[in-house]
């Protein structure tokens, strides 16, 4: 029998054991995310449980048919992070996966996957244990350089869990027969509370370009060089700092647009600014919208840097293409969400999710979204309210079986 009160008191219990004053601190890849696996174990004892090549946490529930039904989260958090963030989707999946269980032989295989290092906290690899099974993931010799802030390697942490690196995409065996992937999550954003509801079905999850760019000018000394002889670029910077806000703004649909770092040279008040490095992060839903805000922001950038007398040079650091969910799902979604709450509202994802490495790898996918308080989260003061929590383990449940009718069928 599905017990919602049941997974918001785990939660409760999983955050006492992992966290501490600061927040969650289940950091992939270290002691206490290796401990929250386990306790996820104990919480399951009885159904089939692995680990793949990748650390990806298994839990299977055979059916008459080896088309399989996938119910995905991740445990791990960032250092100082919320309570719910990944955790709500395990926690809740194994809700309704004991409930599957308790019925008998449903009519399709339901596993629960809990992915391996979905945040990225610690080497700044994010969905590791998604794209190795989703068989995306090839930046193997990029990651074997990668190091953590005490310089620990990327390969030695896995070692230390059983991953080899170059193993570790053969965990996309576990995927062949998957048929559907559901995930639900919390909003991570504003969207759901400011509209008084609790829960909403989403699009899919936005595009993202993200580039370093460097303006480089020429130092000089602070007291005698006059303004109007400067070739600051710190300036050229400044200047595309808030236009970006502006190419946001017009384009609309969700787009945003954050300048999330900037470092200058040599970095002391007495100097002009000889070089500035920025980085840029652009998202949309749209494809061609996303290649226009990029386009717009480069030409910016071309034009203060002709203004201030100063140069500018790109470099690409990371992009993936807007990833649009399963249609058919998306029904089946709101049908469930309309059920629990309603009504039902459908939106666009900006953070990255393990779903949309699934959904990359060809397999029908759709998440669903419960209302983050304030839009907070990726700190302690992440929260939901506990019948939101409840609800959305319930419409969690219903698009289950829905989907389970549905692949039977």
């Amino acid at each position: 029998m599905l017990d919602p009160k049941r997974t918001v008191a785990e939660l409760r219990e999983l955050q006492e054991l992992t966290g501490d004053d600061d927040g969650a601190q289940r950091v992939a890849w270290t002691d206490t995310w290796v401990e929250a696996q386990d306790w996820m174990a104990s919480k399951l004892d009885g159904i089939e449980m692995e680990f793949d090549e990748a650390r990806n946490q298994w839990w299977t529930v055979p059916g008459e048919s080896e088309r399989t039904l996938v119910i995905g989260g991740h445990l791990d958090s960032v250092p100082n992070g919320g309570w719910l963030d990944g955790a709500l989707n395990v926690v809740a999946g194994s809700e309704v996966l004991r409930r599957i269980a308790e019925q008998g032989t449903p009519p399709v295989t339901v596993r629960l996957v809990s992915w391996a290092d979905e945040e990225g906290a610690r080497f700044g690899r994010s969905l590791f244990g998604s794209s190795a099974a989703a068989g995306s993931m090839a930046d193997q010799d990029e990651l074997r350089g990668r190091r953590d802030a005490d310089g620990n390697p990327l390969p030695d942490a896995l070692a230390r869990q059983g991953v080899d690196l170059d193993a570790a995409v053969d965990a996309r065996s576990q995927l062949e027969n998957a048929a559907a992937y559901l995930e639900l999550h919390i909003e991570q954003g504003p969207v759901l509370e400011s509209m008084d509801l609790p829960l909403g079905v989403v699009l899919g999850t936005f595009g993202v370009e993200r580039h370093e760019i460097t303006f480089r000018g020429q130092a000089a000394h602070a007291g005698s060089t006059p303004m109007d002889k400067r070739r600051d670029a710190l300036a050229g910077a400044a200047k595309l700092a808030l236009e970006i806000r502006e190419i946001a703004k017009h384009t609309g649909e969700g787009a945003v647009c954050t300048m999330g770092s900037c470092v200058t040279r040599p970095g002391i008040v007495t100097s002009v600014v000889e070089t500035c490095t920025v980085l840029l992060d652009q998202r949309h839903l749209d494809a061609t919208k996303l290649a226009a805000m990029l386009g717009e922001a480069r030409e910016a950038s071309e034009r203060f840097a002709a203004e201030e007398d100063i140069e500018v040079e790109w470099e690409k650091v990371w992009s993936i293409e807007p990833i649009l969910f399963d249609a058919e799902l998306i029904e089946l979604a709101d049908e469930a969400v309309r059920e629990v709450a309603g009504t039902s509202h459908q939106l666009p994802s900006g953070p990255l999710h393990d779903a949309a490495e699934i959904s990359r790898a060809g397999i029908p996918t759709v998440m669903l979204f419960v209302q983050s308080l304030r839009g907070l989260s990726h700190t302690k003061l992440e929260d939901t309210k506990p019948e939101h929590l409840e609800q959305s383990v319930e419409a969690l449940d219903r698009l289950a079986s829905k989907t389970l009718a549905k692949l039977a069928g």
